[in-house]
């Protein structure tokens, strides 16, 4: 039995159990269990499952923090670098857990620690010569950008590490169900379902570029 059980114990246990259960199937009693503990302790620490579901959140944001920080740093002021270098560690660190996007997007921090990057961020952003309502929708804007991006690509591919493809998102069947009619769209999913990790790079490269012009240069 756990000698000590708190709130980043138990998100710490759900985290490990993703992989094996998925979203999904995580549930306080199955927490519970790989705890050796009964279901009724954990309402002590969180009232349902979307409480868990923030602290999961908040554990994964303290996971991102070191290198995201260190982007911060080694950008020396470049505010592209230092964007485009945190959403690549989200990502990394998101593909990791099955579900991660969807754990992670839509979920509340559960206390102020993790805003320190953030800190960092407005301040190179606005270094650089954003207003800073500017530099926070910059920010927002590429941070929704990758959350939404591995939600959809974790559909594709749910088992972190492996290249098992789901058979829904299968490119030689949707060109022999869609080709003949649907020819355009059989190319647009050899963008959205083929080499994902290539997609988000051109995409992560189109979205830097459209906030400079339209929030660093824009009226």
């Amino acid at each position: 039995m756990a000698t000590r059980l708190d709130r980043k114990l138990v998100a710490e246990t759900a985290l490990g159990l993703l992989n094996d259960v998925g979203l999904e199937g995580l549930t306080l009693r199955r927490i519970a269990k790989e705890l050796d503990v009964q279901a009724p302790a954990l309402y002590w620490h969180f009232k349902n499952k979307q409480e868990l579901l923030d602290e999961m959140a908040t554990e994964l944001y303290e996971r991102m923090t070191a290198p995201m920080t260190a982007a911060g740093a080694d950008a020396g002021g470049d505010w592209k670098a230092l964007l485009a270098e945190s959403c690549r560690g989200m990502r990394r660190t998101l593909l990791g857990y099955r579900d991660g996007g969807k754990v992670f997007g839509g979920t509340r921090l559960r206390h102020s620690a993790p805003m320190q990057p953030m800190e960092t961020y407005m301040a190179v952003l606005t270094g650089a010569g954003f207003r800073p309502h500017r530099a926070a929708c910059a920010w927002f804007t590429v941070y929704t950008y990758t959350i939404g991006y591995v939600i959809e690509e974790q559909s594709v591919f749910p088992v972190p590490g492996e290249p098992w493809r789901d058979p829904t998102y299968d490119l030689d069947d949707r060109e022999r169900r869609l080709g003949a009619d649907f020819p355009l769209t059989v190319v647009a999913g050899e963008e959205l379902f083929g080499d994902t990790a290539r997609g988000f790079e051109d995409g992560l490269e189109a979205v830097i570029a459209g906030i400079e012009a339209a929030l660093l240069h824009g009226a």
